[in-house]
């Protein structure tokens, strides 16, 4: 009697989590609410296990909390019987569509037992494609941009839903930020696209989300020092700074000094 919410990452089936697929491997029935996700599924279920629920393009509430309520009618039963999944891409928790289903079981059918299975969201998949780091201490905000919206907050933001890419961007860069865009991420339908050009993906896609961040944002991570010192190695004397060859140098000479011996069958160089 248990229904369980699986996130199946990203878009490629690769990366559903260990937990996610044994959990698709022994449902019952498994719900799908769309193509994308539904094709990701089958990469683990055979089609006959799969049930498709459909919801309607709308913003009219009262038409979604029909649906959703048909939906789970639809699901009660055969959850009661046995197991049941639904899925979704990303995580079931993070801008899914299976926080309705969640909400209508428990007003409707409480006696239902609900598991999450969180999967990998694009918040954090997207930091791999766009080569982007977070590094501890960072303040990041999650915002949605649709219509040309350019939201603004602290120095790091992910931005998701972004259907007017060119406009958004306008807005970005007047507030200071530098922004990378990122289209259909680990997604095996479509093109993936990574871009610092809104005019590259001008046209509208529900997944596409962006990243952007004002220059010279947070502090500098310790390790960060690692490459400048290889690159010019220092050392500090009674006379101050030295660096490159002097350095090796002064090393020899006061191993000299403190009475080391040279480099086994050969001399200091």
């Amino acid at each position: 009697m248990t229904l369980y919410g699986v996130g199946l990452g990203p878009g490629e089936a690769e990366l559903v989590t260990v937990r996610g697929k044994r959990v698709l491997e022994s449902a019952d029935v498994v719900y799908s609410p769309g193509r994308l996700s539904r094709s990701v599924a089958t990469e683990y279920v055979p089609a006959e296990r799969i049930g498709d629920l459909d919801f309607p393009m709308t913003r009219d509430e009262e038409k979604l909390r029909r649906a959703w309520k048909e939906a789970a009618a639809e699901v009660a039963p055969r959850a009661r019987e046995g197991e049941v999944a639904f899925v979704t891409l990303g995580d079931p928790n993070v801008y899914s569509t299976f926080g309705h289903l969640r909400r209508t079981m428990a007003a409707f059918h409480e006696d239902i037992d609900v598991e999450i299975v969180p999967g990998v969201s694009a918040v954090t998949a997207f930091a791999t494609v766009l080569g982007v780091e977070i590094p501890s201490g960072s303040s990041l905000a999650l915002r949605e941009a649709a219509g040309g919206h350019s939201p603004t907050g602290p120095d790091r933001m992910v931005l998701f839903k972004i259907t007017d890419a060119p406009a958004t961007h306008e807005g970005l860069v007047e507030a200071g930020y530098e922004v990378t865009y990122g289209r259909r991420l680990y997604m095996e339908q479509g093109e993936t696209v990574v871009t610092d050009d809104p005019e590259e993906i001008e046209d509208r896609d529900y997944y596409t989300l962006a990243y952007a961040e004002k220059p010279g944002a947070g502090e500098p991570q310790a390790t960060a020092k690692f490459a400048a010192e290889e690159q010019s190695p220092t050392a500090t004397t009674d006379g101050g700074q030295i660096e490159g060859g002097e350095v090796a140098e002064l090393e020899r000479s006061e191993s000299l000094l403190c009475g080391d011996d040279p480099p086994e069958g050969g001399e200091w160089r």
